[in-house]
């Protein structure tokens, strides 16, 4: 039976002949076809290193008579770190949305789908819309994995895998070799390959522990402009690695106080007298939120007395700037790995 629409949910980074495949059988067995662009709101890093315009360009670049048609239409799906149910909900909102601009209403609802490659975990989400039919399209051109066109293509001889990815991708492909993106995603897995050299005759794949401070006061949150890889100038929390003779929060106040010399009109903050403000702590373990492996970090929340004055800081040690930034302005696209998440998570979803 045709579908009115199915909906096919990816990150396309970048999008290759397997993504093809499913947008080709997808327009075969509907009217309309959805393409919900994932990690649309994340700054640019190896694992994400193009933004959604970049990738709406990629796929109109493959399907560009059913994109000016709307056969095929193309929406930017942003990540819930840590907050299944409103990333469900998201998709839910923006296919209902999408029915509904088609001409599709409650007299006259759309038959949906989704489809997809059922390939591994990541393929989850084909089971979480019970409502809606499933597609699974078979592997006839081949499984790939987009992070190995990735690792082979962004480092210093790069390679366009042209078997695995549509002419026009590879095209596109070859002018953004000319890029000064391409030089900072390049520059980033340098050092990511170098890092995870160093630990290379550990006996085991290590577990790495960190520290973050959200700390708060009159709506602003303090941020710090990081000076090197990864991340290099992105907004992050203050924070880093825990010493092995310091507990957590000694840890926490440490970084804090190195990255943003924290103080008052009276002079540096006491840090002691910051433990005063703790009001709620957190464990993040996403397996992917970080370039160096498998990174937990061990986030602590300070709420400062409201005040006409903020407090004094100055970017030091590894953060180039130390900034207080309006809640209601921080960008998830301007801030490293998942700190925007975190602070979201922290503030009960405030932002």
């Amino acid at each position: 039976m045709k579908q009115d629409i199915l909906v096919f949910i990816g990150r396309f980074q970048p999008f290759h002949i397997g993504h093809e495949a499913v947008v080709a059988e997808a327009l075969n067995k509907a009217e309309h076809v959805i393409i919900l662009v994932g990690s649309s709101n994340r700054a640019p890093s190896l694992r994400n290193p193009w933004n959604f315009e970049d990738r709406y360009e990629m796929i109109k670049k493959v399907f560009p008579y059913e994109v000016n048609t709307e056969k095929l239409i193309i929406k930017p799906l942003a990540d819930t770190l840590y907050n299944d149910e409103a990333w469900t909900s998201n998709v839910q909102r923006i296919v209902d949305e999408t029915a509904s601009e088609l001409g599709f209403d409650k007299d006259h609802p759309a038959k949906i789908g989704l489809i997809g490659h059922s390939k591994d975990k990541s393929s989850y989400y084909l089971k979480l819309f019970p409502q809606w039919n499933s597609v699974d399209v078979p592997h006839e051109v081949g499984v790939f994995n987009a992070t190995d066109i990735r690792t082979s293509y962004f480092q210093g001889a790069p390679i366009i895998p042209h078997d695995i990815v549509p002419k026009e991708i590879s095209a596109y492909l070859k002018e953004h070799m000319m890029s000064d993106h391409f030089r900072h995603i390049c520059a980033e897995a340098r050092w990511a390959k170098d890092y995870k050299a160093s630990w290379a005759t550990a006996p085991f794949p290590p577990t790495f522990v960190t520290v973050d401070n959200i700390v708060v006061q009159s709506g602003h949150v303090l941020m710090i402009r990081r000076g090197g890889h990864p991340g290099m100038g992105q907004l992050a929390l203050p924070g880093g690695f825990v010493d092995h003779d310091e507990t957590l929060l000694e840890s926490a106040i440490r970084e804090l106080k190195e990255e943003t010399k924290l103080a008052d009109k009276h002079g540096p903050f006491p840090m002691g007298k910051l433990k005063g403000f703790l009001d709620g702590q957190g464990v993040f373990d996403d397996p992917k939120r970080s370039v160096r492996g498998y990174t937990l970090t061990h986030a602590f929340l300070f709420r400062l007395p409201p005040a006409k004055e903020l407090m004094k800081v100055i970017g030091s040690d590894d953060a180039v700037e130390a900034i207080w930034v309006p809640l209601g302005s921080l960008d998830p696209r301007e801030c490293f790995e998942d700190h925007w998440f975190i602070i979201n998570k922290m503030l009960d979803g405030a932002m």
